[in-house]
């Protein structure tokens, strides 16, 4: 597969000038030689493609646009107080991504949990944190899905409930089936974080950003 064509000449254009396409191409292409790699299991060119993919301009603005545009959260302010950016704003931030192994203080608000009285929490990070997590998460998981469980469905580029469900239809319309609704009580409250670095591989400051 051929190396995709340097970003590098478009770090001097505006926000409003941006040309979105040849973004998606660049990112994509690159995610997919990491795909590639990961599949062969050659993890010295994986890892060499990510940081390629980390350091590029295009996945930086890619990164901003989701989290100052097309999220949800796009209005909610981290402990910063910084939220609805303008183009200029959002071109500033893209000149400020960097991975440094450090992170702000998320902001902590109480979601009440539904039918009970009970509110459970949620940490909301600054808008450069969001766009370094966007970063970091568009090098990592063309490596992950080239192994993750075919039959597995949640938060899954490419993949919704709907998959899910016809999956499940496929699976018991021959044959009875038992269904198991299983509720790990505090999972992610309690998860081994050291374990999960481990089995990241990744080394140096994305190994240092990742645990920030």
């Amino acid at each position: 597969m051929n190396k995709p064509n340097t970003d590098s000449q478009l770090k001097t254009v505006g926000w409003d000038e941006i040309n979105w396409q040849k973004v998606d191409r660049y990112v994509f292409k690159l995610q997919k030689r990491i795909y590639a790699a990961s599949r062969r299991g050659d993890i010295k060119i994986v890892r060499k493609l990510q940081k390629t993919l980390m350091r590029s301009w295009s996945n930086k603005v890619l990164a901003v646009r989701r989290v100052t545009q097309d999220n949800r959260g796009k209005k909610t302010a981290g402990v910063d107080g910084i939220k609805s950016l303008s183009p200029a704003a959002r071109m500033k931030l893209v000149g400020q991504l960097k991975l440094t192994g450090k992170s702000r203080p998320t902001r902590r608000v109480w979601i009440p949990k539904s039918g009970k009285d009970e509110k459970r929490p949620l940490g909301i990070p600054t808008m450069q944190d969001r766009a370094l997590q966007g970063i970091v998460k568009a090098a990592l998981e063309p490596e992950w899905e080239a192994h993750f469980e075919s039959n597995s469905y949640g938060f899954r580029p490419g993949r919704s409930c709907h998959d899910a469900i016809r999956q499940i239809k496929l699976a018991i319309q021959t044959k009875t089936k038992y269904v198991l609704d299983a509720d790990i009580a505090k999972c992610f409250d309690c998860i081994d974080h050291s374990t999960l670095l481990q089995k990241l591989g990744q080394t140096g400051k994305v190994r240092k950003q990742i645990k920030s």
